[in-house]
Parts: structure tokens; C-alpha cells; sequence
């Protein structure tokens, strides 16, 4: 269902209630989510992104029932990812003549998916196109996250479309982000700048300080997946430039994977002995092989120091955790510690590999960690305890 936003500005997106995985198995949504796309109706008529390519018959099926498509002056494509540029070729098929407005890179995507020679016009930060009362400024943002990707800005409504940008994986009845329950919006929303925006948080916060340069009057913010912000919108931009900013809180998280519950107590021994030291700090403990991997990466973001364990398998570790330290190294952190642990029946070369897998991702390493031989009793206990409280004194 279309829904008219303002005099000039129509919602013609897809809100998708059933979407679980985003980015292949990548990325888990569990509320759902919205591929936003905007039509401008003024002297000159522009529609500004599309949705994901299974909805794009009934995309633009409903768009002509909104408008006649041919009097689409402008398409504006701000990413070329599927999720975005899906629809684009049941589109052309209908108006192929008409002017797509994308960055160079857009050009180099579009054409690499789709492989048509549409009518192409590549814009830069600073270009404009006027359409009559209102003038679209367009602003690149290369790595936020594709190379492609730019915002659009509408002045005089002050509208910044923003794309991957300030967006959350949240399907809603409502359309504005103040009308929904506000735990969850801002738990979507922080998961979301974990899992896509994290690893190019210092392209994050150069290019917000680019657009705050400009002097922009920017009343709402218009992402492409998600609630639009339009009351008090510098909210997510101030929280952009916090979790850009080697963000980190009073929490350390303990992930494990186990075979036979050793690795699982050390994990539950090693939190007890953070409690000792901090009554006040947050413990997460997170079993890789059944805690949400998106979630598990957004605890990872939130802390201060993490604590990754598993048993010695075959000279190795666990597949999960192998995973888990990928996605965490794809991360980019900075500034924050982490430390090693694990169980073992005969070499147990699993916490040596983990510690150097961490030290890679870019974490400081507090010590070489714990290894426990077969179920660990008491005394072995005790030294997971005691590591515990090095990691509560070392980040305090």
C-alpha cells in the first residue's frame, strides 16, 4: 500500500513481514523489514530507489497504480544492491528512455547485475537537479556501505533520503519511528549499524561531519529499510558519531562453543570471577552454536572486552566458533581487549589459535588465557575464576 507522506512525497516501498535472513544467511532480521522507496511529485517527477528483486512485478504494479509511469521524469538510484535496484529491470521494460541518476560506481554495479546500457547520468557530491520548487542535492557516500552508495537531499522540505543509512531490519504497520515501541526500534537499529556499518565506522563519522559541514536543514531522515525519522532526527545522527567512535560499553561478553559442557563451565566460572571484581558491568555468555550470530555480533560491538572459548577439535576449534572470529575480524573493532580459553582431551592448540586470531581482528589481548585438560574440576574452576577477575581489574 502507496502512503502519501507530505504534499510532495509519496511511500511506494514493500514492507516485508517474512524476511528472517538478510545478505544470504548472513544476517538475521527477526521483526522483518521495509525496502524503502520514495516518489517526488513536483514540476518534475522523480522516484528515488526501488525494492528487492522477488517484489518487483508487484512493486511496479502498484506504482502504476499511483502514478502513470510514464511520467516518471528521473529515477534516482542511490546503491545498487538488489534490495534496492531489484525492480529495475521489470521498471525500464515499461519506461526505458528514462534518466537514471546513480555515481559512477552505481553505473559500474548496475550495469554488472542487470548488464543494460540504460540511460546513465552520473552525479557527484555537490551536483543538484532541480525539479521545480525543490532542488535535489545529491551527496556521495562511498562504503556506507557499497563504493556506490550516495544520499539524496531534498531542500526546502529538508528531507536527507539516506539509504543504507540510518536505517533498522523492522517491518511495521506505522511509517515514522517515533510511533513504534521504542526498545525495539533502537535495538534494530544499533544490530543493524553492527552487522553492516560497523567495519566503516571512520567513514561513517567523516562523512557525517562532511554533511554537518553543509549546513543542511535536515527535519527528517528518510532510510531505506526501516521507520522514518521525523521528529528529532540529529537523535540517530548523534548516536551514528557515538557508535562510530570505538564504541564500547560497561559489558564484556563471553562466547563459547562446547562439546561436552567443559568449555561451558569455564565460560560460567570465568563470568563469575568478572562479577567479583565489577558488580556494575554487564556478562553476556553466548553459545555460538545456538545464540543468533547477528546477535552475537552486535553484543560483540557493545563490549568492552570479549572472551571467546571452545574445545580442541582436530588441532583446531569449533566450525561456529571459525565463523564467529571471521565475522568478528570483518568487524574492524578497535579498542577493545579479549583473551582466550578452552578445553582439551590430548594437544590443545585451540586457545593459542584463537588468541592469534583475536590479535588479527585487532583486539589487545589481556593474557594468554586458560586451558583446561578434560572436565575441569574444582582447581581448574578456580583458575577460570581467577581470569575472570584479571579481565574485571584490566577493564575496569
Amino acid at each position: 500500500m502507496n502512503t502519501k507522506i507530505n504534499d510532495y512525497v509519496t511511500w511506494v516501498g514493500k514492507t516485508d513481514w517474512e524476511l528472517k535472513k538478510f545478505h544470504g544467511d548472513e544476517f538475521t532480521t527477526e521483526h522483518g523489514s521495509s525496502y524503502n522507496a520514495y516518489l517526488i511529485r513536483d514540476e518534475k517527477t522523480v522516484l528515488i530507489d526501488t525494492v528487492w528483486l522477488p517484489y518487483d512485478r508487484e512493486f511496479v504494479s502498484n506504482l502504476k497504480k499511483e502514478i502513470d509511469l510514464k511520467k516518471i521524469d528521473y529515477i534516482i538510484v542511490q546503491h545498487g544492491e538488489v534490495d534496492h535496484s531489484g525492480a529495475l529491470m521489470e521498471l525500464m521494460d515499461e519506461i526505458p528512455n528514462t534518466p537514471i541518476y546513480c555515481t559512477a560506481n552505481g553505473v559500474k554495479y548496475i550495469k554488472g547485475q542487470y548488464h543494460e546500457d540504460w540511460n546513465f547520468n552520473i552525479v557527484k557530491t555537490g551536483d543538484k537537479l532541480n525539479i521545480g520548487k525543490h532542488t535535489l542535492t545529491f551527496i556521495e557516500a562511498p562504503m556506507l556501505h557499497w563504493p556506490d552508495t550516495m544520499f539524496t537531499y531534498m531542500d526546502n522540505e529538508g528531507i536527507l533520503f539516506s539509504n543504507d543509512g540510518f536505517g533498522q531490519h523492522l517491518a511495521s504497520e506505522f511509517l515514522y519511528a517515533d510511533e513504534v515501541e521504542q526498545d525495539k526500534l533502537w535495538k534494530e537499529a544499533i544490530t543493524y549499524y553492527a552487522n553492516i556499518l560497523a567495519p566503516f565506522s571512520m567513514m561513517v563519522k567523516n562523512k557525517i561531519n562532511e554533511i554537518l559541514k553543509m549546513n543542511l536543514e535536515i527535519n527528517m531522515i528518510y532510510p531505506s529499510h526501516g521507520l522514518i525519522w521525523r521528529k528529532n532526527p540529529e537523535q540517530i545522527v548523534k548516536k551514528y558519531l557515538e557508535w562510530a567512535d570505538n564504541y564500547k560499553e560497561n559489558q564484556v561478553t563471553i562466547i563459547y562453543d562446547t562439546m561436552w559442557n567443559s568449555t561451558r563451565k569455564m565460560a560460567e566460572a570465568i563470568a563469575s570471577g568478572i562479577e567479583n571484581i565489577d558488580k556494575n558491568v554487564t556478562i553476556k555468555l553466548m553459545n555460538t552454536s545456538k545464540d543468533d550470530k547477528t546477535l552475537v555480533l552486535t553484543e560483540v560491538f557493545k563490549s568492552k572486552a570479549i572472551v571467546v572459548g571452545s574445545p580442541t577439535v582436530n588441532n583446531g576449534y569449533l566450525h561456529s566458533i571459525a565463523g564467529i572470529l571471521e565475522m568478528i575480524k570483518g568487524m574492524k573493532l578497535k579498542n577493545k581487549k579479549a583473551v582466550a580459553f578452552g578445553s582439551y582431551g590430548w594437544s590443545g592448540e585451540a586457545t593459542k589459535l584463537i588468541t592469534e586470531e583475536l590479535r588479527k581482528a585487532g583486539f589487545e589481548i589481556i593474557n594468554d588465557g586458560v586451558k583446561v585438560m578434560w572436565t575441569p574440576d574444582e582447581e581448574m574452576l578456580e583458575q577460570c575464576k581467577k581470569l575472570g577477575e584479571e579481565i574485571g581489574r584490566t577493564c575496569a
